[in-house]
């Protein structure tokens, strides 16, 4: 069967979003192998909790702050532009990380040197919320309104297949030569993905050229507030967000002092949520495009669920099981929220609206903050599955006594 007989790939049909995917499968497995190679060394050099909530917070605290920028830069400044220089600084961050590690400035028998990874985590944290506004609306302009959830399907799947492939390749390379090599390996990556940017499709900016960025910014949100639906949309998936994907900066916790399978094992663990995800993604392309609002709903309450199974497993495989159901629903739950925050906003404002759900993306970061400073003083099983159920009795209110979510189309 071919790709034109296919639903499934329906989008890939068209040449600029066969180049915008090749962009997104290297960017993004240079990205899921950072974050891996990155949790690790932090726990790996201080077997401190708290510290890896803090890495979560140093890359949620830029997330939160510039994102609104980040879409007033879509509206201003060419996308293709946008996502070059901020993929150039990607590989600046993650190279300087190789440098560090290479010259023992970085490691453990220097007290304290953690510092240099947290910084970098807020560094790249700064980056993507500049950066992803610009990705996410250049997508809209690739393929219109029509293909929308299939090509946002789509580019989740080359993000999930990452989430697969990146920290697979993270352990592998950790295990088999050192740490350094894999940070110069996802520089590569960076660079590499960078050199199709250019033959994208460029769009006029968007933005009124002689207003101020804070006008802009001020306008986007009273935009949100006065849409019912959109608002509704981004509240959910703020709930969504912030109650349930702590469990990624927790998960070495559980690898290491839980289940204690080490480096390749919390790489199994990562990858098997992208195996999920993967799914989700084909499972969505293949989907007509109706019934979005209870199509978040149950993602979200399947996701969580499968957070409580896995936050009290003791067994590794049906840890492994769960981790891939969560994978799913956590696809579910991101692909649809971009799918109608995109289709139902206005072309003015789509990237302010974007930049807003992208700052909701970097509470996650806090979250995981909390989480692990909970998980100082309470097992962390009893944090990531609290954070679960407090989830699905919420989101099965909302199902019950919100209809205007639960029938959106």
């Amino acid at each position: 069967m071919s790709l034109r007989s296919l639903r499934t790939f329906d989008s890939l049909r068209n040449p600029a979003f066969r180049l915008f995917f090749g962009n997104m499968l290297g960017y993004t497995a240079g990205m899921n192998m950072e974050m891996t190679a990155r949790n690790w060394l932090i726990y790996e050099l201080t077997r401190s909790p708290t510290i890896l909530g803090l890495k979560s917070l140093a890359v949620a605290g830029p997330m939160l702050f510039f994102s609104l920028f980040g879409g007033v830069i879509a509206n201003r400044i060419q996308k293709n532009r946008v996502l070059f220089v901020g993929q150039m600084l990607s590989a600046v961050i993650s190279v300087s990380i190789a440098i560090a590690l290479a010259t023992g400035y970085l490691s453990g028998e220097r007290a304290g040197s953690w510092w240099i990874l947290i910084v970098a985590a807020a560094c790249q944290g700064t980056v993507s919320s500049l950066m992803m506004p610009s990705r996410q609306v250049m997508l809209y302009e690739i393929v219109g309104g029509r293909q929308l959830l299939n090509a946002v399907s789509l580019n989740t799947l080359a993000t999930n297949g990452m989430r697969v492939l990146g920290p697979a390749l993270a352990g592998l390379v950790i295990e088999s030569f050192e740490i350094t090599t894999a940070y110069y390996v996802i520089t590569g990556l960076y660079l590499a993905s960078s050199l199709v940017i250019p033959f994208l499709p460029r769009a006029k900016p968007t933005g009124l050229g002689g207003q101020r960025a804070i006008s802009e910014i001020r306008e986007g949100i009273n935009y949100v507030r006065n849409d019912t639906t959109i608002l509704l949309v981004l509240v959910y998936a703020l709930i969504a967000i912030a109650l349930a994907t702590p469990y990624w900066t927790l998960i070495p916790i559980v690898a290491v002092d839980v289940l204690e399978v080490g480096a390749g094992g919390l790489a199994i663990m990562m990858s098997s949520i992208g195996v999920g995800a993967i799914a989700g993604s084909l499972i969505l392309a293949s989907l007509p495009d109706r019934r979005r609002g209870l199509l978040l709903i149950l993602s979200a309450i399947g996701f969580a669920l499968a957070l409580i199974g896995f936050a009290f497993s003791s067994s590794w495989y049906l840890s492994l099981a769960l981790l891939v159901v969560a994978g799913l629903g956590q696809s579910g739950l991101i692909a649809v929220t971009t799918t109608v925050l995109q289709d139902y906003s206005l072309d003015e404002y789509r990237a302010r609206v974007m930049s807003i759900f992208m700052m909701e993306v970097g509470l996650i970061g806090f979250g995981g903050f909390g989480a692990a400073l909970l998980s100082e003083v309470i097992p962390v099983q009893w944090v990531i599955g609290g954070f679960a159920m407090v989830l699905v009795f919420l989101s099965v209110v909302i199902l019950a006594f919100v209809p205007r979510l639960r029938n959106l189309n």
